[in-house]
């Protein structure tokens, strides 16, 4: 790909300004653009307040939330290309006995597209999780919940309409698929990354993408204001654990954006071009839903993006297939109240996407 890298500890990229002014508190901001062939990174900051920090760049790890389950959903197509698993299978073939949720006699079972697709009836956390949270609630929640914490749950939940009939966000359900898709791939329901790095992150060179971040040079989180240790979150893998730098986040998209070049001909590339097509409508002529991908309807294109964020880090990606259009935005501090960072990443891939904002001059940071 002849396009044009700009690492920017001291200048930065258009885009990056109206990011850092909507991430306060935060230490580093990164932002990285694919438009028609070029390429833009930018990045601003150090990985920590004060004399501890390190000049960010485009390597520098950041938390990316909720972000985790785009890969999750890749792994699935991966395994459902490759023969591994299908889309209509039961979860209940990949449970151990006794740990499937309630179903109505007669009832449909919970499938993994239900999973993938945040229609499985699951809650948006598994029962009893909040309780045990709260003692680390504002450090590590979820640190001290495994796989066998969220099987005991299951087991134990009813869900709140029949699988297919109801859209309601489900980090729950996304986790379990995680698990579930480790143990289709052989490995414990705890292998979920180990899985992921064979089937997806090493094929396509991501290969410091991963799981806690415990690097120096990764990206210390802030909430308002305080230090946060990095987010642990064992027993839900799938659905939030991963650590990435705005580069590594790049390249991703652009596998999405160019599956066979990417990947050539295997089962990956055919997930790579299957994970954003939309299965079902949320609102008519506009909302879809993906595998996991939010994939909404604008003139011309569509627009894929999921965003995320955990108690010091704020994340979106977003890409248009038939744009060849992509927008990475990280910061190392929590999401606000207000959502102005995710809107304002939102608007930048829209507007890139529209041929309304173009990569400009770089521009040196204050």
């Amino acid at each position: 790909m002849n396009g044009v890298r700009r690492q920017a500890r001291a200048v930065a990229g258009p885009l990056l300004a109206p990011l850092a002014a909507a991430a306060p508190g935060a230490s580093a901001v990164a932002v990285a653009a694919h438009l028609a062939g070029e390429r833009l990174l930018a990045v601003g900051g150090s990985t920590a307040h004060g004399a501890a920090g390190l000049p960010a760049g485009p390597e520098t790890r950041f938390a990316v939330g909720s972000v985790t389950k785009t890969y999750t959903a890749l792994l699935l197509a991966e395994l459902v290309a490759g023969g591994d698993v299908r889309y209509d299978d039961p979860i209940d073939r990949y449970l151990p006995p006794g740990a499937a949720p309630y179903r109505r006699i007669g009832g449909a079972p919970i499938t993994l597209l239900h999973l993938a697709t945040h229609t499985s009836g699951l809650p948006r956390l598994p029962p009893g999780l909040l309780r045990r949270a709260l003692p680390r609630w504002f450090s590590n929640p979820y640190a001290q919940y495994g796989p066998g914490d969220l099987l005991a749950a299951l087991a134990h939940t009813r869900p709140f309409a029949a699988p297919g009939t109801r859209v309601r966000y489900s980090n729950f359900g996304v986790g379990l698929l995680g698990m579930l898709l480790a143990r289709a791939a052989g490995e414990p329901f705890g292998g979920y990354e180990r899985v992921l790095a064979a089937r997806v992150l090493t094929p396509l060179g991501l290969l410091r993408t991963g799981g806690d971040g415990a690097a120096a040079e990764d990206a210390t989180g802030y909430w308002h204001g305080r230090a946060r240790p990095p987010w642990r979150i064992p027993g839900l893998a799938g659905a939030g654990a991963l650590h990435a730098g705005a580069d590594e986040l790049l390249r991703y998209l652009e596998a999405l954006l160019y599956p066979g070049r990417a990947a050539g001909a295997g089962p990956l590339a055919t997930a790579l071009a299957e994970v954003a097509r939309p299965r079902l409508v949320v609102r008519p002529g506009e909302d879809r839903i993906a595998l996991v991908w939010n994939a909404r309807q604008r003139p011309g294109h569509v627009l894929c993006f999921h965003s995320g964020g955990t108690r010091g880090s704020t994340a979106f990606v977003g890409f248009s297939p038939e744009r060849r259009v992509a927008l990475v935005a990280v910061a190392n501090s929590a999401p606000a109240l207000n959502g102005a960072f995710i809107r304002r990443a939102y608007l930048l891939l829209r507007e890139l996407a529209g041929g309304t904002t173009r990569f400009g001059a770089p521009s040196p940071i204050g």
